[in-house]
């Protein structure tokens, strides 16, 4: 299929809209060249991530981001008319033209924050290939909060030609899609795993027309352009809605593609399984949509594709890494670099071949789900200026959990440090002092606190840096200080009661990165003020919680205690752990690091001998004026008597300034449940 308006049904849709303002698609892609003359007049708002810089007319995953933003975005009168020209765009770089491989986390992020921008629809054309469909934790609860924002995932299956899957396309709450040819085939590189059949569609993905970076046109194919072409319906069915005068409900227009999705020409046969749940049927969705019929002569999806050839580039396989995340990455060979020198050539995509995992086509499995929430336009992260004080608008608050981590940034500053921290003495012997010895370093630091500041502090969870915490203002070096001793906590024997397990972190995110010694690149987080900062004294606060207990009920087993208290602070930190950005995550964390205020609150169901069963968070329909308030909601049961009620407490968290704080008193209830 050589042209977008070549595809059935799109004309029809085109007559009743080409998009409306309220809908947003964010594009989780390479750089975008925006300056390009399909863009011209288009609302695209490119977002600040890990990836700087432009699109380079050169640039391998420039090329992919350009073409798969302009199939959506493209503006009609242009070399490339788009799908949805009139919707809202978020580009939201993740790619780099220097082919550094995306891990999930980082992937996650900009998940997160696409969510925290206001979309309503991600395109992902990218992904990591797997064994089960298995996703690090990051990556799941990033497209769980998709999910719980009515928020659609639209990714690519993965182009490696097998019965195998990608992340997140298989991850339930995407939807994924697959590519056909002009015949209404499956292409043979577009995956087909298992979760594919219930929740993956195909969609015309063979000798796409999009755009170039630099100017031009060039036709691409694979799954990573098939993905475009299924947001950019789905953005014109939102559209669709609000003319309508229907509330727009992303999570409905999902449910709409699958139902409505046509067999394809391998149904029947033993290749059906390529088919997925079957093709994109445009018709077919307004009608479930709707109950309205397009056109008679639409009945049925014909058949898409020019037939034109070309091979499908295949991706690179990930080394194992093991203090990074998985890795997703778009993988190009420089064939796909000369294609785009050329005004038409070949298709290729940065994403299949048997080869490798490669973050380049995700997909997720989608649950129909006919009754789900409207669609919310607001975001879930960024503090407005209605729930927050003014300095905090327009900023994304962090309150996050890990461990204390220092980094150098290259060879030069390691030797720096190497040479002006003295030497310590091994049985009698004078050696050179070691940098990365965090004893060593905190000594150091003891006596030269403003060394601290030519360190890159991080937050790591599991050894992976997450951010790099920069102090600023007048309490700079009181928050260098705090941080020397949260350090020194940290490398105390674990029996100390000054022994510090976990740290938490509040600040800003400022937009900026930074480059570890290892090349990974973090955001920086700016923390203003010593307030916050807190380490875990693990030790010593389940004697404090013995304590409470003790005290409330007049006897108190430590044992039970430690465990319940250790089960209550792991669960978050290792289960449920996260970048601590949404509001969400914020109020499970600062639960977290008032453990002893939690422990006093569920004194009663540790006296009783009960055990934690589950935390939950939801959005408190109790609150101040200009707050953002959260419900966290912990539940204990009996392990010795299934029958016995369950007890639930909970505690209401205003998240709205920097620092969160809880409101009012715990509630408490029993629960069959």
């Amino acid at each position: 299929m050589p042209n977008i308006p070549e595809i059935p049904g799109i004309p029809q849709l085109w007559a009743s809209t080409r998009g409306d303002s309220q809908v947003c698609v964010a594009v989780l892609d390479g750089l975008v060249d925006r300056t390009h003359p399909c863009f011209a007049g288009a609302d695209l708002t490119k977002l600040p991530t890990l990836v700087q810089g432009e699109a380079s007319p050169s640039g391998l995953m420039s090329l992919h981001g350009t073409h798969v933003a302009s199939i959506i975005f493209g503006q009609h009168g242009s070399p490339v008319p788009g799908i949805a020209p009139h919707c809202k765009g978020l580009i939201v770089p993740v790619f780099t033209d220097g082919g550094r491989r995306l891990s999930q986390l980082d992937l996650s992020r900009a998940i997160e924050q696409a969510v925290n921008a206001g979309a309503h629809i991600i395109n992902i054309s990218g992904g990591q290939l797997t064994d089960f469909g298995e996703a690090e934790g990051w990556l799941e609860r990033a497209v769980e909060l998709c999910r719980d924002s009515n928020v659609l995932i639209v990714a690519a299956t993965g182009n490696d030609g097998c019965e195998c899957l990608h992340v997140p396309a298989a991850l339930p709450a995407a939807l994924a899609v697959g590519a056909m040819n002009d015949l209404s085939e499956p292409i043979e590189f577009s995956n087909w795993g298992e979760t594919y059949q219930t929740q993956g569609i195909l969609a015309p993905g063979e000798n796409i027309l999009g755009a170039k970076p630099g100017g031009g046109t060039v036709r691409l194919t694979g799954t990573s352009f098939a993905s475009p072409v299924v947001a950019g319906v789905a953005a014109l069915l939102l559209s669709w809605q609000i003319k309508r005068g229907e509330t727009p409900n992303p999570q409905k227009v999902r449910t709409a593609l699958l139902a409505s999705a046509l067999p394809c020409s391998l149904a029947g046969t033993e290749k059906q399984n390529r088919c997925l749940v079957g093709e994109l049927n445009i018709p077919g969705a307004i009608q479930y949509l709707t109950g309205e019929t397009v056109s008679e002569e639409l009945a049925s999806v014909e058949a898409s594709g020019c037939g034109c050839g070309g091979t499908p580039v295949s991706p690179a396989v990930p080394e194992s890494e093991p203090t990074r995340p998985a890795s997703v990455s778009p993988a190009v060979t420089d064939a796909a670099v000369e294609l785009a020198q050329a005004e038409s050539a070949p298709g290729v995509e940065p994403q299949n071949s048997p080869t490798a995992p490669v973050v380049t086509s995700l997909a997720v499995n989608i649950q129909s789900q006919s009754n789900s929430a409207p669609m919310s336009n607001r975001s879930l992260r960024s503090v407005t200026a209605s729930q927050a004080p003014s300095e905090l608008e327009n900023t994304t608050l962090v309150y996050a959990l890990g461990t204390l981590g220092y980094d150098f940034g290259s060879e030069a500053r390691r030797d720096s440090f190497k040479q002006l921290m003295p030497g310590v003495s091994v049985d009698g012997t004078m050696v050179p002092a070691n940098p990365y010895d965090a004893r060593q370093m905190v000594d150091y630091l003891n006596d030269n606190l403003s060394e601290a500041k030519s360190l890159i502090w991080t937050l790591n969870l599991e050894l992976t840096p997450v951010y790099a915490i920069e102090p600023i203002g007048s309490f700079g070096r009181d928050v260098y200080a705090v941080l020397r001793e949260l350090l020194s906590g940290q490398i105390q024997p674990e029996d100390s009661e000054e022994y510090v397990e976990r740290v938490s972190i509040p600040g800003t995110l400022t937009g900026r990165t930074v480059k570890l010694f290892s090349g990974q690149v973090v955001p920086v987080i700016e923390v203003p003020n010593t307030r916050g900062l807190y380490g875990w004294k693990v030790n010593t606060l389940v004697g404090a919680a013995v304590e409470t207990v003790r005290a409330r009920t007049g006897e108190a087993n430590q044992e039970a205690i430690e465990r319940t208290l250790s089960s209550f602070l792991n669960r978050i930190y290792y289960d449920l752990r996260n970048l601590g950005t949404t509001s969400q995550d914020r109020a499970l964390n600062f639960a977290a690091t008032n453990a002893f205020q939690a422990a006093s609150t569920f004194a009663e169901a540790v006296g009783a001998g009960m055990e934690l069963d589950s935390i939950t968070v939801e959005k408190s329909p109790f609150c101040r004026m200009d707050s953002d308030c959260w419900d966290v909601k912990l539940k204990f049961f009996d392990p010795e008597n299934s029958r016995r009620a369950r007890k639930v407490f909970r505690f209401t968290i205003d998240v709205s300034d920097l620092i969160p704080v809880t409101l009012g008193e715990v509630r408490s209830w029993s629960t069959p449940y």
